[in-house]
């Protein structure tokens, strides 16, 4: 192994030698901005070089505690020794091929493994993809497939990312610019309100559990009362906590009252696990922390350790489309696949579900107390280390602090930490599984300082 992995320690970060973005940073961004389409928003100018663990380092040698995780990838840290070994030693196998033509045992291993940890019961089956928004294209069609196309309409929730191919961006609905200029989408896609506690579509001054269950009502009563009947649905996709739109946990009412609607009319329930599976929130998955099974999880990002990855799981009488039906050339790289059956093994081995559990309490706790008197922060919220902070010009209006979100992810960068937004205004916290708790604190630190300076910029008075 490299001596950077041994080398580098908690204690190293953050550390700032050259005020970023520094020289090297500032020619890569001019390059990569006239050779590379800029059809996506980078939120600060960090040009990475290297990462070990929670740390990353930039081009100019500056270290940074990384509260990203690659947009919550790297849950078991940057160049984890077990699974760079893992990549090397099946690198020099083979490298590819196309296991929708042919077999190989990797693939065998690794789905076992990931139907051991799945949270749906009974008998299971596993479709590799490359990325989320495949799994959940590969979803829509299981869907549609298992019944025939006699139930032509997928239900999706207002606030939701599901990815940005055709199939999948039919069902976002988190920004316009997402969706602008790209019409007409896949029809028969009808979206609901999410029952979003802290802005509950249905009305102020609601509890969270209210919220839920005016959002159940709003399926029972006006889409399936109304819109379409519930015998033409198919699926219903959700996110068991919105990445994009927010960070949003929903009430447990909601989600537990939404598994009843889709059995009692024989409708999938499809749980997007891409953002908030593999230990993010905890658990091995969200949905574990309603208590409810899903007919299909859709997975991706931290399968793989940041190796291009996606999976579908569901029950084995749903994963039947025919044969010819729907296949990829790359899906279930075994490179990848190696990388993943490590990635299982280290979370169970280092225990990092707990690690997790323990320091997301924290962050959370930190947040809340300095909620109790800061102007700025509205919300907190979260499970595990998937921890939403929503900062607001009002407290009472809840006007979002669009401006004040990106000076504070600005102030935060240029003193050592790597952390970005979700939804108008809300800091997303997502460092990798095994951040120590003392990192933590360091990173935390900086972030609601800088809180603070925008704060007092913000309301001199």
């Amino acid at each position: 192994m490299p001596n950077w992995y041994w080398d580098v320690k908690p204690s190293d970060a953050p550390r700032i030698i050259v005020e970023p973005p520094g020289p090297r940073a500032l020619s890569i961004v001019k390059n990569d901005e006239s050779l590379i389409m800029q059809s996506f928003g980078r939120w600060y100018p960090l040009v990475i070089k290297r990462g070990v663990g929670p740390i990353i380092e930039d081009v100019d040698g500056n270290l940074y505690v990384d509260f990203n995780s690659g947009i919550a990838v790297m849950n078991v840290g940057h160049s984890h020794p077990r699974i760079i070994k893992a990549i090397r030693d099946q690198a020099s196998e083979f490298t590819h091929y196309s296991l929708t033509d042919f077999y190989y045992e990797l693939a065998v291993k690794h789905a076992s493994m990931l139907i051991e940890i799945t949270p749906i019961s009974g008998g299971k089956r596993v479709f590799y993809a490359n990325s989320g928004t495949e799994a959940i294209e590969g979803s829509l069609k299981i869907a549609r497939g298992f019944f025939k196309n006699q139930r032509p309409y997928v239900m999706a929730f207002l606030g939701a990312f599901h990815g940005r191919t055709y199939g999948s961006m039919s069902l976002t609905a988190s920004k316009p610019i997402q969706r602008f200029g790209f019409n007409p989408m896949m029809p028969n896609v009808i979206h609901a309100p999410y029952p979003y506690p802290y802005r509950c579509p249905f009305g102020k001054g609601l509890s969270e559990e209210e919220c839920g269950e005016q959002a159940l009502s709003f399926i029972e009563d006006w889409v399936f009362g109304r819109l379409v009947d519930p015998s033409e649905v198919a699926a219903v996709f959700i996110e068991p906590i919105q990445g994009e739109g927010g960070y949003v946990v929903p009430p447990i009412n909601f989600m537990r009252g939404l598994r009843k609607i889709t059995e009692k009319y024989g409708i999938m329930l499809v749980a997007d696990e891409v953002q908030s599976g593999f230990g993010r929130t905890g658990k091995w998955f969200a949905v574990e922390h309603f208590g409810i099974e899903p007919d299909l999880i859709a997975m991706a990002k931290a399968i793989a350790a940041g190796l291009p990855l996606g999976a579908i799981v569901g029950k084995a009488n749903l994963m039947r489309l025919p044969k010819g039906s729907h296949a990829n050339t790359f899906g279930g790289n075994p490179v990848a696949l190696a990388a993943g059956i490590e990635v299982i093994n280290v979370i169970k081995d280092e225990d990092l579900l707990a690690n997790a559990s323990r320091v997301g309490d924290y962050i959370m706790r930190r947040f809340r107390e300095e909620a109790s008197s800061s102007r700025l922060i509205g919300d907190v919220r979260g499970l595990g280390l998937m921890i939403g902070v929503e900062l607001v010009k009002d407290k009472v209006s809840k006007e979002p602090a669009i401006k004040e979100l990106g000076e504070v992810l600005m102030r935060s960068f240029k003193r050592g930490v790597a952390v970005i937004g979700s939804g108008k205004s809300t800091i997303r916290i997502a460092p990798p599984l095994n951040i120590p708790i003392e990192l933590a604190e360091k990173a935390v630190d900086i972030i609601i300082e800088s809180i603070r300076s925008v704060e007092r910029e913000t309301f001199p008075s």
